[in-house]
């Protein structure tokens, strides 16, 4: 169980489950387009033991007993994210009615059993029609995406909390386009200069769109990694800088500035797009939240090797999850504090947070994991950032990407060959402290 209190977090503040469509949907078969994780996991080689979400969860047929195991769990909310191929199966043009009646029964089912829905407009699924036309490197993919999201706006805006428009811009951009470990696989500089800019171009005209549209409460997830010198020399602290430029201040600087860090610039200047500076106006449009997905951090060291970014990850001495990433809750709280003091004051959520683990139904260690980062999370709130809500990943078990269905993510056990649905001990630590509200 939790040591500490619901009530110790607020009146009004948010705790929920996370999902992302692709990942637990599966339902392919009701005229829902391909998108590039289907091309992509279907490519031998790219995902391991050649995983696919074809079927994934079957969250498709089975959504009334999940939202049920969200409501029973005595979580407020649900952060779920749309499929744009199921909705727009050509990514522009005609609609895919059926895709648009299931999120209409989602949406509608959140709301039967008092559940609030926040809405991820993209985790990563684009319709593969659009990365034949380039996706994510094309500067018109901002007219392509804010179509999609006043569709949106207009089909669900009225019984949504919320809206992010993209999940984890630095996946959908540098791990995917320039270290190639996440569709579309590329490794290109110039594509990943591109789509670093385009991503947060598309973000802020889609916001601007949505908010023409009536939408409010709309923001942007970003993913932070707590970035640490290997040791004391001046390379390695540079190391550090770095590698927080480009995970952390690039997206931050554009978002919450409307500027990209300087010593960030001098690297990707020659592989953006031409005058890329008259966009920074729409890329920093204001937000009515930031989202922060945080799991680990990383120990950087100099390495003369990589002559672009000559930095390396090293391994670190604490504890790992599954996925081996060093388990380090103080790093939320130093993350949350440093957004909270470094850049324009905006309301924060926790939009992801969890380790992947294989213990079973007794998962002792994920519950200390969830406790541990609560209690960051109190610590900054107490000393001043603007917490909002808070949503554990994820819900169940899932397709992991590129890491197929070996890693399991979720507070509720799935069992794959018969989708049963059994909670862990995780989901009852929540369920124990949420129904208790003293």
């Amino acid at each position: 169980m939790f040591d500490m209190s619901r009530a110790e977090f607020g009146d009004g503040f948010v705790f929920g489950v996370a999902t992302a469509s692709f990942q637990i949907e599966g339902g392919q078969t009701d005229g829902r387009g391909s998108s590039i994780w289907d091309t992509f996991s279907a490519t031998p080689g790219n995902v391991k033991g050649g995983d696919t979400g074809l079927i994934a969860c079957d969250h498709y047929h089975r959504w009334p007993e999940d939202l049920d195991l969200i409501r029973d769990g005595g979580f407020d909310a649900y952060r779920f994210s749309l499929a744009w191929p199921r909705l727009i199966p050509e990514g522009t043009g005609a609609i895919n009615q059926a895709g648009v009646d299931f999120y209409d029964r989602l949406i509608d089912g959140m709301l039967e059993r008092g559940l609030k829905p926040f809405a991820t407009l993209y985790h990563w699924d684009l319709p593969s029609p659009l990365q034949d036309r380039g996706g994510w490197t094309n500067k018109d993919i901002a007219k392509w995406f804010t179509d999609y999201a006043v569709l949106v706006q207009q089909r669900f805006g009225d019984r949504l909390a919320s809206i992010a428009t993209i999940n984890e811009p630095w996946c959908v951009s540098f791990l995917s386009h320039i270290l190639g470990i996440h569709a579309p696989g590329l490794r290109d500089l110039r594509a990943g200069a591109r789509s670093m800019h385009n991503v947060l171009y598309a973000h802020g005209a889609a916001t601007e769109a949505m908010r023409a549209e009536g939408g409010s409460e709309i923001g942007i997830v970003f993913n932070y990694n707590h970035a640490v010198p290997a040791s004391e020399s001046e390379q390695d602290k540079q190391a550090a800088h770095l590698w927080d430029g480009v995970f952390n201040r690039w997206f931050l600087g554009g978002v919450l500035t409307g500027a990209y860090p300087e010593d960030l610039v001098a690297i990707l200047a020659p592989y953006m797009p031409e005058d890329y500076q008259a966009d920074m106006k729409l890329v920093g449009t204001p937000i009515d939240w930031l989202g922060i997905n945080y799991y680990s951090r990383n120990i950087m060291a100099y390495d003369p090797g990589r002559p672009v970014f000559p930095v390396k990850p090293l391994d670190g001495p604490l504890d790992k999850t599954e996925m081996g990433w060093e388990i380090f809750p103080e790093g939320l709280e130093k993350l949350l504090l440093r957004i909270t003091n470094d850049y324009p004051k905006v309301p924060l959520y926790v939009t992801e947070n969890g380790m992947a683990e294989i213990e079973g139904l007794d998962d002792k260690r994920r519950v200390k994991y969830y406790n541990d980062h609560l209690q960051a999370l109190l610590r900054a709130k107490r000393q001043g950032a603007d917490m909002r809500g808070y949503f554990a990943w994820s819900l169940m078990d899932n397709f992991e990407w590129a890491e197929g269905y070996t890693k399991r993510f979720g507070l509720v056990h799935v069992d794959y060959k018969t989708q049963k649905r059994t909670p862990k001990a995780s989901y009852r630590a929540f369920q124990g402290m949420l129904h208790n509200t003293r």
